[in-house]
């Protein structure tokens, strides 16, 4: 059974699943008599994209990880073939202004949005403030953003890079891209350090790491403003 879940995961969404962590999952879920193959796979994958990748997804694949200089400035070019499955720890929308991103936080914490020119409320009198869209929770504090974006990934063996958004992403913005979602980088260029992403090189799989999705986006105004701060001591300096 672990071979059969492990063989579809691979060729469906190519992400190699760690044998401790398959091992300790079917054991887990095969509690349950008569769960079909397929059912187990889809749980297996739901529960992959919400972990650390660095404890579900194997390493024993050196095309399957970031190679360990990826960041060194001194290498002009590569390619990743890949796949790379990674996940997103940071998102930045660096196509607008640090203050503009601390107004639009603010908008939304006060429940509005803007329409156009127009400045809108989001939360009807009669509707329950801590209801999000069907009822699916308080709304984000991270409005959608129009980039280009540049996130921090990381792959299963810890491995850290900067990625540039070269060309637009759908998907890919603040308020759509949670920290821990999962992609999948093939056929990727490399230049200078940084991964430059483009539709044809990424496939998004989703997810979200919970705890740490919580934690970056409660900090985000806070290091927003840290950010400007510190702009604007160095130009006073």
């Amino acid at each position: 059974m672990e071979s059969q879940i492990a063989a579809q995961l691979l060729s469906s969404k190519s992400l190699s699943v760690s044998s401790t962590w398959l091992n300790h999952f079917v054991s887990s879920t095969t509690l349950q008599r008569n769960v079909p193959l397929s059912a187990l796979t889809q749980t297996a994958l739901f529960r992959i994209l919400a972990s650390d990748i660095r404890e579900s997804l194997s390493t024993r694949s050196t095309s399957s990880l970031l190679p360990v200089d990826i960041s060194d400035p001194a290498v002009q070019e590569r390619r990743l073939q890949g796949p790379v499955p990674v996940q997103v720890l940071d998102i930045e929308d660096i196509g607008s202004s640090l203050w503009s991103q601390v107004e639009a936080i603010e908008r939304v914490e006060r429940g509005e949005a803007i329409r156009g020119r127009e400045i809108v409320r989001t939360v009807s009198v009669d509707e329950d403030p801590e209801q999000g869209a069907e009822g699916s929770g308080p709304a984000s504090t991270q409005p959608d953003s129009s980039g280009p974006h540049r996130l921090i990934v990381q792959d299963a063996a810890g491995t850290k890079a900067v990625v540039i958004e070269l060309k637009r992403v759908s998907g890919v913005a603040l308020g759509k891209l949670p920290i821990g979602s999962k992609i999948l980088l093939r056929n990727t260029a490399v230049a200078r350090g940084m991964v430059l992403l483009t539709p044809d090189c990424v496939t998004l799989l989703g997810g979200k790491i919970d705890s740490l999705d919580q934690v970056w986006r409660e900090g985000r105004k806070e290091r927003l403003l840290a950010r400007i701060a510190e702009m604007q001591r160095e130009q006073d300096s």
